[in-house]
């Protein structure tokens, strides 16, 4: 799996996040990023384009995959924004404590490790009033979705990165010291169900 892992799943990820169904989800929630914006699990940078620069100062990219990183690089050498990449995990976030005036998360609490961890560490990042936004697939409301999606989930994550299909992202959220602002939860138009619910919102810390 280390060469699958180091070669052919960047290309996979970097084909698959920057879909057109995918791209119009982040759409809605990334333009809102303001001030000193910390991107985790940043991948090949395909947020780049939807940040405001009226907005933004600086986004500082966390990106554990080396393959990722090479391909956000890229990105970056062609965008206007100030842009900074570290290698670092969501549990260990390489940045001092309130120094972020928003995290945004996009297709990355599926893989994460440790969401509680994770979560700990957003909001010891965020500034006070500090905006954690969203933008990601979990589990579905239909009971049958739901099914297949734990059913398929096992395998899945072997392929796909750590991907889980069933996570209750909005749980998972609430659960871990947020409270969300606004919040949809809907499927994405044009995609198989079972990786198609998405969550998308804002939150702050409680």
């Amino acid at each position: 799996m280390a060469i699958y892992n180091r070669f052919i799943l960047p290309n996979l990820i970097d084909t698959s996040c920057k879909l057109s169904p995918i791209m119009k989800q982040r759409a809605k929630i990334v333009p809102d990023a303001e001030g000193v914006v910390v991107e985790i699990g940043m991948g090949a940078a395909p947020n780049l384009g939807l940040y405001d620069p009226q907005k933004v100062r600086t986004v500082i990219g966390i990106e554990p995959n080396a393959g990722l990183r090479k391909k956000a690089a890229r990105a970056m050498a062609q965008s206007a924004l100030d842009v900074r990449l570290l290698d670092g995990l969501a549990e260990e976030l390489p940045l001092d404590s309130a120094s972020a005036d928003t995290v945004v998360l996009t297709y990355t609490m599926c893989s994460l490790g440790d969401v509680p961890g994770a979560m700990s560490e957003i909001r010891r990042i965020l500034k006070p009033g500090g905006r954690l936004l969203i933008c990601e697939h979990g589990a579905a409301p239909d009971a049958g979705v739901l099914k297949w999606q734990q059913r398929l989930e096992p395998v899945w994550k072997v392929f796909a990165g750590g991907c889980h299909l069933s996570r209750p992202i909005d749980k998972l959220v609430e659960h871990n010291g947020f409270r969300f602002e606004k919040l949809t939860a809907e499927y994405m138009p044009k995609t198989p169900k079972i990786v198609a619910y998405d969550y998308i919102g804002a939150a702050k810390a409680s």
